[in-house]
């Protein structure tokens, strides 16, 4: 996104901090140490975590890559093999390179869309941070800190859309290639005991690249696999409340409403914790730490019609990405 002036820069001297990312907090206060040594720092910091993540997502995809392979969905009966395998025998990573890369690229560009977005503004933000872990994906995402307050609507518009709609223009072509190439089993997922969701551009995507083939009998290739979970990632980030990036979207758009609309998102999503319980932990978010946003140091100028255009594109792009029910997990 571009300003159509100067008006929404920062100046340099201006020290706040906030969280712009999934999952939504605030850092409140300064450094004491000097700039180059704080950026220095935060460069190896992210290094160090875009490493492990990368490991991390390179064992889960190992698991994807062999359940792809023999034609089976993903099963995970041998969960941590793959993670122990980082240390015991590094070349079996290899196999997860395709989902790794995948994932990793999405994640990363969304997040450089939030950083360069900054940069433009002259906001202070940190690099990505990336968030390994043992999950059935390898990570839990990644983020970036801001450190100085937003002057405007059109600086927050702009740095809250970015990370979406970039991540979204890599998961889309991704999926799609996937679709097009992957194996058709019929009840590709009967019997397995992670079952997951298909969000409306995959039905789309189904329908047009593989007429005659129903979404529960293709068995997703796991380039699709991780472009399925940075549509989920998008569709969370946004969530019109709080902090997420959805929420900075509404607030700059309609401020006055920010708090009721995010109380009405986290009440929404209680009764789908029916079906998914995850949904209880961003319910829960949203109530405990969502309902503050950071004021703007000029909240008076109004945004342009065509950031309304882009705020009606990021409801299309959520309305594609979401999943009532994401992950269902089956008892044996």
């Amino acid at each position: 996104m571009s300003s159509d002036n100067g008006y929404g820069r920062i100046p340099s001297q201006i020290s706040r901090s906030e969280m712009l990312p999934l999952p939504p907090r605030v850092s409140l206060g300064g450094s004491s140490q000097p700039p180059v040594a704080r950026g220095r720092r935060s460069l190896a910091i992210a290094v160090a975590l875009f490493m492990l993540t990368l490991l991390s997502t390179l064992a889960a995809g190992v698991q994807f890559a062999a359940d792809y392979a023999n034609g089976q969905a993903p099963s995970f009966d041998d969960f941590l093999s793959p993670y122990l395998a980082i240390f015991t025998e590094p070349r079996v990573l290899l196999a997860g390179i395709p989902f790794s890369f995948t994932l990793i690229s999405i994640l990363l560009a969304h997040e450089l869309g939030h950083y360069f977005a900054c940069r433009y503004y002259s906001i202070s933000a940190s690099y990505p941070y990336f968030l390994p872990a043992p999950t059935l994906f390898g990570t839990l995402g990644a983020f970036i800190r801001i450190r100085s307050p937003i002057i405007n609507r059109k600086a927050l518009f702009d740095v809250g859309l970015a990370g979406p709609v970039v991540g979204f223009l890599l998961a889309m072509p991704a999926l799609a290639i996937a679709i097009a190439y992957s194996k058709v089993v019929p009840a590709a997922q009967a019997g397995s005991p992670v079952i997951f969701g298909d969000p409306l551009l995959a039905r789309l995507l189904i329908t047009w690249l593989r007429p005659g083939v129903l979404p529960r009998d293709l068995l997703l290739h796991p380039v699709g696999r991780a472009a399925w979970v940075g549509l989920f990632a998008t569709a969370l980030n946004l969530l019109p409340a709080g902090q997420f990036d959805g929420g900075h979207i509404l607030y700059s758009v309609a401020s006055e409403r920010h708090r009721l609309i995010s109380l009405g998102v986290a009440l929404l999503l209680l009764p789908l914790a029916k079906w998914w319980s995850g949904w209880l932990v961003w319910a829960a978010l949203i109530l405990l730490l969502g309902f503050r946003h950071p004021p703007l140091l000029n909240r008076w100028e109004p945004l342009d019609n065509k950031r309304l255009v882009w705020a009606a594109i990021a409801i299309v792009i959520f309305v594609l990405c979401f999943m009532p029910v994401p992950i269902t997990l089956v008892e044996k």
